[in-house]
């Protein structure tokens, strides 16, 4: 008998399936026993008979009995059993319920148990939906003339400067693990134009809040011949709009599972330079804005603003100044600002992009206004000796987006094994 998905229950009423899945729950109401079976598509619920033993939860079973209509049961059906075997029975009980999980109680013993932990509906129902997420990315580029590139992840210098690095021994060098692959992004658009990347970068910041990763999945592309950022920025909306329009479409049990609906993209993402924000800040909501930045409440406000004035969840921030922004980031020499933008969601910054100098000397000075040497950048310097168009790009903080769609309250639960200052397991 060929294996049936609990998801194709509802066309089999009245027929006999086998089920094989995972003892989700159990219980025993004396002269009946319930099993609930959990797969790669759902749940279904199975009737026992008085006697037969059901084992511990997680272990992995066969069923084999008659599907019946039941308005009482989920999705109105149920499993009258006839055999019930065991493919692999848990030899101790699982640390972690996860029938009964919730995400808030608990946080750190639901990661010390992530192996189990990441099992229960919620939880695998949020690595789906950055899954759809990450393939809407892919589609949507490809769909746009995009190229997907692989860089290394093992570099002799940092994209970004600074000393947020994490050291490795490279054979008798030392090496770094990329903070980004804006290098090399860049001199493949002199390849291809158009390219993106779905890959992990690295960050040492010694960060311990609800918002930050140590390793985390940036969604980067960067694309040739533009005017300026504006190009990038429709881009970045076009894209957003497919991506949550595929989670809409395709992960619509996941969406319900987490008691969420995938926001709307507008068709033009409202758009404020950064000195009009800090000001918006002060003069409307009576906050001062710390640092070269938003800080993370300036985000809030800003983001609440345009909620409530434009029905927007998104805003770009426009207009960085040169020193808060990579030595690449194309200047306003005039204006001490960048031609970059951050996009806000929900009051957190997902996105940092921009246009990026194309000019050989330009990227020399500008290394050199940024104190960063040239050292360990040759070849990618030496692609600017070499017609480079404009061009520009972003990158996409994949957990971040996830974890905002889903109104997750720390981000680390929008990634299966997160990385974090002190958790390296499991």
């Amino acid at each position: 008998m060929q294996r049936t998905l609990t998801v194709e229950l509802k066309n089999c009423i009245d027929t006999e399936v086998k089920l094989e899945g995972f003892v989700h729950f159990r219980r025993d109401l004396g002269g009946v026993q319930f099993l609930v079976l959990r797969d790669r598509t759902g749940t279904a619920q199975c009737v026992l008979g008085k006697g037969v033993h059901i084992p511990l939860l997680e272990s992995s079973v066969r069923v084999i009995g008659k599907v019946v209509a039941n308005p009482r049961a989920p999705q109105g059906l149920e499993i009258q059993v006839k055999q019930l075997e065991m493919i692999s029975v848990a030899v101790e009980a699982a640390p972690v319920e996860v029938s009964k999980e919730e995400w808030k109680a608990n946080p750190e013993t639901l990661l010390d148990y992530r192996y189990v932990s990441l099992r229960g509906l919620k939880e695998r129902a949020v690595l789906k939906i950055q899954a759809a997420l990450i393939q809407g990315f892919r589609e949507a580029l490809i769909e746009q003339g995009f190229t997907e590139i692989f860089t290394p992840k093992i570099v002799s210098a940092g994209a970004e400067g600074g000393s947020s690095l994490f050291e490795v021994q490279y054979f008798e060098q030392t090496a770094y693990l990329a903070q980004s692959p804006q290098v090399y992004k860049q001199i493949m658009v002199g390849v291809y134009e158009r390219v993106f990347e779905t890959a992990c970068v690295y960050r040492a910041e010694e960060h311990a809040t609800s918002r930050h990763l140590n390793e985390y999945m940036s969604l980067d592309f960067e694309m040739g011949f533009i005017e300026s950022e504006e190009d990038v920025m429709d881009m970045e909306n076009l894209v957003l709009a497919y991506m949550l329009g595929k989670v809409a479409k395709e992960c619509q049990t996941e969406l319900e599972l987490c008691g969420v609906s995938a926001p709307t993209v507008p068709a033009k993402i409202p758009r404020i330079p950064l000195a009009e924000a800090r000001a918006l800040c002060i003069e409307k909501y009576g906050y001062t804005n710390g640092g070269k930045d938003l800080d993370p409440e300036g985000e809030r406000i800003i983001s609440r603003h345009f909620l409530e004035h434009f029905d927007s969840d998104f805003v770009f921030v426009t207009k960085y100044p040169r020193n808060a922004r990579p030595f690449y980031a194309y200047p306003n020499i005039e204006e001490n600002t960048t031609k970059s933008f951050d996009l806000l969601f929900r009051g957190i910054e997902i996105t940092s992009g921009g246009q990026r100098v194309n000019d050989y000397q330009m990227l020399l000075e500008n290394m050199a206004y940024r104190n960063v040497t040239p050292e360990g950048f040759g070849a990618y310097l030496e692609v600017f000796k070499h017609g480079m168009p404009p061009h520009g790009g972003l990158a996409i903080g994949a957990e971040r987006l996830t974890a905002k769609i889903l109104e997750i309250s720390n981000v680390r639960y929008a990634r299966a094994f997160p990385r974090d200052r002190n958790r390296l397991t499991p």
